[in-house]
Formats: C-alpha cells, structure tokens, sequence
C-alpha cells in the first residue's frame, strides 16, 4: 500500500514539472520571436502554426507559391502584412519562393541561435517566415529571402478583395536625433503619421541589443521609423518636424545623452529624400547654424525590445531632452 501511494506521488510530481517546462518553452518562444499571443491574428491549421509560431519548415518543391508568376503582392498569414511583391520574386531553384527584395520595413532579420543563419520574420506580428541570404551571386542585389509559402497569402494584382493599395500608399521614413524615446514622442503625435516604432539603424552588426549599442561599439544610431500618409501630410513637414524637436547643432550625442548611438542623422531611401534634407539644411546654415546632422542612406532598421516602444505614451511622462522649438518660422 505504502509503495502505491509513493508511486503515484511521484507520477504527479512528473507531471507537474513537466506541464511547468512546457509553459516555460512557450513563454520562451513567445519572447524569442517577438509574438503577441494576446493580440488578434488570423485563424491557423496546426501545419501553419507548426511553420509560423514554431519556425518549422515545410518540405522542398512543395509550396503553394513556388512556381507561382502572378502579378500581385504576397502578405503575410498570419497578420496581413504585405511583405513582398511579384515583381521582387526569381526562381533560385532552392525548393522554396525566393524574393532578393522585400517591402520595406516588412521585415525583420534575427541571427539563429547557432550563429549560421539569419532569421527572417514579420516585422508586424513576428510570424516565422524563412532565412536569408547573402552574396550568393543569383541576383543584382545579392539578396535572397527564401519563404515558406504557407507562411504567405497572395493577392493577384488589382483585385477587388485586397486591402494592399491602401497599405503601400503609405510611406516609411527613418529619423535619429538623440534618445529615440524622445524622436518617437514628437513623430507619434505629428499629423498624418500612422504608425512609429524605436530601434537601430546604421550600424555593424545584426539583431543588436540595447545594451550592446549603448556600449558603442556597433556603430548603431538609436533610430525612429515614422510610417505616414503623403495624402495627409509631406516628407517636408516630417522634416522641419525633425530639425524642430532637438539640438541638430550638438555632434557628440543630444542633450545630457552622449554618445555616438545618440548622433543626429537623416537616412534616406532615395535621391528625393536626400535632397529635401539637403534643402533644409542648406536652410539652416544660412541661418547661421552650424549643423551637426549626418546624412546617411537607409539599412536594415532592426526594432528594438518591446519596452522601448511608445515608451513616454506608457509612462505617461514627456522627454527630458527633446522640446519644440520652431526654426523655420519667419
């Protein structure tokens, strides 16, 4: 009697220290790919959850997108998110639909754990996507995103079901100017803007971490992305609006924040953007400052941890080192 009891004691205890690291492998997960699972996505059978939430792989040659050559946009499964276009899409003969291009800000780079390859997810919802490559030679741009196409849905070009005329209207535009807590306060709160989110920007290294850009030695810029609608306001006005809320004259951080993660930079995606910059920093000088900004062309922007985003908005506070002052006004 006394060896049953213990016996099924010891069952119980089995079972119990195995749901708790079972809980803790999906918590794990959840913060490792950067997943709400408190926020509302679509619907998925368990083969897509095995691909999208746990970073399976579906098999070689199989996929529904491999072979696919319609003109439209591929988003992604989980969230919605447009994340390729047709146009960015080649045959790499690998198994699986290959793109040397994504829609920019669509998606997120995470170096493996095992240090090989690099991960590549939704820069949404976080949803597992594939990996991607480098300097392989198969295209001009050296780039080679290689998806699961059951982590992707397509719209055929000019559908009458699809969302995605809206969504690429918008337009993303990258700013550094100190603390990006204080960036991200003023642009979030600037009409026309429809989504902001803090990371990095310009630097060495991949996925880098807060800690690892305020030890300097990744050549990161703590960089605000600023998504907007050009029917609502205009690159001009996030601009001005950039030069307006801190110190574009202080070349060794911003206010008390020095550092060289704290410089003042504009990156530009294209020669229109640089020379609006350069317009309003020509401006500037003649105005008699001595303009500290860099100008640099747009990289891979690397979101930064959860906590950092909206930062001021959840602490209900305002910036300590970034206010409004009007420059341009005259």
């Amino acid at each position: 009697m006394k060896k049953k009891t213990y016996l099924l004691l010891l069952l119980t205890l089995v079972t119990i220290a195995g749901c708790a690291q079972s809980h803790r492998k999906e918590r794990l997960t959840e913060q490792q790919t950067g997943i709400n699972n408190s926020m509302q996505y679509n619907t998925l059978t368990p083969e897509e959850e095995r691909v999208i939430l746990h970073r399976g792989t579906e098999r070689p040659f199989t996929g529904e997108y491999l072979e696919n050559r319609e003109a439209g946009t591929y988003l992604c499964k989980r969230c919605d998110a447009p994340l390729y276009r047709s146009e960015d899409k080649f045959d790499s003969h690998c198994g699986w639909p290959s793109f040397d291009d994504e829609i920019k800000g669509a998606v997120k780079r995470i170096r493996d754990a095992d240090g090989q390859r690099t991960e590549i997810v939704c820069n949404n919802c976080g949803a597992h996507l594939g990996h991607v490559f480098l300097n392989e030679g198969l295209t001009s741009k050296q780039t080679r995103h290689c998806v699961n196409s059951i982590s992707m849905k397509f719209v055929p070009a000019q559908s009458p079901q699809s969302a995605t005329p809206q969504k690429e209207s918008l337009t993303t535009v990258y700013f550094a100017s100190g603390c990006f807590w204080g960036t991200e306060y003023f642009f979030m709160k600037a009409p026309g803007v429809k989504q902001t989110s803090v990371g990095f920007m310009g630097g060495h290294a991949e996925n880098p971490t807060y800690e690892q850009v305020c030890r300097k030695n990744t050549g990161h810029l703590e960089t605000t992305e600023v998504v907007f609608d050009p029917a609502a306001t205009t690159y001009e006005e996030l601009v001005k609006l950039f030069f307006e809320t801190h110190d574009f004259t202080q070349t060794d951080g911003q206010g008390p924040d020095i550092g060289s993660q704290y410089r003042s930079c504009i990156f530009y995606s294209d020669s229109a953007e640089k020379a609006t910059a350069e317009k309003y920093m020509d401006l500037l000088t003649k105005k008699g400052y001595r303009v500290a900004t860099l100008l640099k062309p747009v990289s891979v922007f690397w979101k930064a941890e959860n906590y950092h985003q909206q930062y001021y908005e959840h602490k209900g506070t305002k910036p300590y080192c970034h206010k409004y002052t009007p420059v341009f006004d005259d």
